[in-house]
């Protein structure tokens, strides 16, 4: 597919999409997340990619949700909601890969774009990372069905310092913390994620997607069942 906001490299069993709004630093309008969800579900129909790794072009991986990108003065209520659950929509495609996949992560993931890295199974990062939830300070709460992903990273406690708190963590922290599960510079960051990607691509392919399917069943089957219309709360 020709996508506006998201680029599409294939090489071996690995793909690398890579978010492409750097002068916005990847802010994730409607449109890019509805790209975003689509190249996701893409990858249901391609046998050969094994591993998937997720990067933003430019000094930071998201600054999250577009805020530029509000809808029309006067849009219905029922269009409304279905728009506003694109972001879900996006997440839940990236949770939904059945391939291994791996954010390579520079600069900011904030908000959403921390919502976009925590969906992948792996997260390498540059010494430039940093993570950051502004959005209680927007009066609003976490939507995209992402806190149970920030949750079974970092434990209860470490989560509402960040998402609760709007606590900045750097890489080091973030390493720390068990969010990022390699750190590097900057200008080995695509290398180091490269590498992993190949290990992993080294691994049969069913065995290692069940695998992963079913740690994502345990790790969040309540998160499921409880988070589902987080974005009602602040229609």
């Amino acid at each position: 597919a020709n996508y506006q906001y998201v680029t599409s490299f294939h090489e071996g069993h690995i793909t690398t999409l890579t978010m492409q709004r750097p002068e916005r630093a990847n802010a994730l309008s409607h449109a890019h997340l509805a790209e975003l969800e689509h190249a996701a579900l893409s990858l249901r129909d391609d046998p050969d990619t094994r591993v998937v790794v997720l990067t933003g072009a430019g000094k930071h991986f998201s600054s999250g949700a577009d805020l530029q990108d509000t809808p029309a003065a006067g849009m219905p209520l029922v269009p409304r909601r279905r728009r506003a659950r694109m972001g879900e929509r996006a997440i839940e495609a990236i949770l939904g890969v059945d391939q291994i996949t791996i954010a390579a992560w520079r600069g900011a993931a904030m908000g959403g774009g921390a919502c976009v890295a925590t969906a992948c199974d792996f997260r390498v990062g540059s010494h430039s990372a940093f993570m950051e939830y502004p959005e209680v300070d927007l009066g609003i709460n976490l939507m995209w069905k992402s806190l149970p992903l920030i949750v079974s990273l970092v434990g209860s406690a470490r989560a509402k310092r960040l998402v609760a708190g709007a606590e900045r963590a750097d890489a080091q922290t973030l390493y720390d913390w068990g969010v990022l599960d390699h750190l590097t510079d900057d200008e080995h960051l695509m290398a180091k994620a490269m590498e992993v990607a190949a290990r992993y691509a080294s691994k049969p392919p069913i065995a290692a997607q069940m695998i992963k399917q079913s740690t994502n069943q345990l790790a969040y089957a309540l998160g499921n069942s409880i988070m589902h219309m987080d974005v009602d709360q602040n229609l």
